[in-house]
């Protein structure tokens, strides 16, 4: 049976040591080498090209999330876990974009650890649970603000008639339902392709949608 090669970064000897005896404990993985700095990370991966780095954020030098970022660049099957305290959501993003395959906290059980390690093995993604949802919950409220902001320079009747757009309706077919003129009508769709700066009804309906116009129409 072939051993998940697993490297180990982190500036405290007494973490290394538990991880190396927790892991070296398993029959499906094994500790191939160890680094204290972000310099001598990058290094060791060059020469032991391991399956997976567990990695702390917060190292002398450069910093784990550099190193990940250039180990990611440069030996990009190598999958790097980013493991500390820090249950932080922007660090969550950064690491995410330092090309890291998962970020789990110090404090999580052993057994959370060993999962983790073989999920990144098979190239699946690993997250703290916890921090997940938190990140997620962010993520869902960032999501709820663009789209209020969205509308945020249209009138009411702007929106009706964006709605319309949405609903792949002509000039005529809106000036009917809006109990305006054609001319009215084009001349609203010109002015929502100014105001959302955008090129034709099909961009204008691709952003009603994204942003959910017929819930917000529904709720108002």
């Amino acid at each position: 049976m072939t051993k998940i090669q697993v490297a180990l970064v982190d500036d405290h000897a007494l973490v290394r040591l538990g991880l190396k005896t927790l892991i070296d404990d398993q029959t499906d993985m094994s500790v191939v080498g160890e680094a204290g700095t972000a310099v001598e990370a990058v290094q060791m991966v060059e020469s032991l090209r391991p399956q997976v780095v567990l990695m702390d954020i917060r190292l002398p030098g450069e910093g784990g999330l550099e190193a990940a970022r250039q180990i990611v660049s440069r030996f990009p099957e190598v999958k790097v876990v980013m493991l500390t305290s820090f249950a932080d959501e922007e660090l969550v993003m950064s690491a995410i974009r330092a090309g890291a395959v998962g970020y789990l906290l110090k404090e999580v059980g052993n057994e959370e650890v060993l999962r983790g390690i073989r999920a990144a093995a098979k190239g699946e993604s690993v997250m703290d649970p916890a921090t997940t949802s938190r990140l997620f919950a962010r993520v869902r409220a960032s999501d709820q603000k663009a789209d209020e902001d969205a509308f945020r320079d249209l009138t009411e009747r702007e929106m009706a008639i964006l709605y319309e757009v949405q609903e792949g309706k002509t000039n005529a077919e809106i000036a009917q339902s809006q109990n305006i003129s054609e001319k009215t009508a084009r001349n609203y769709v010109s002015t929502l392709l100014e105001k959302l700066q955008m090129t034709n009804r099909i961009e204008l309906a691709t952003y009603a949608i994204k942003h959910h116009l017929s819930e917000r129409l529904k709720k108002e």
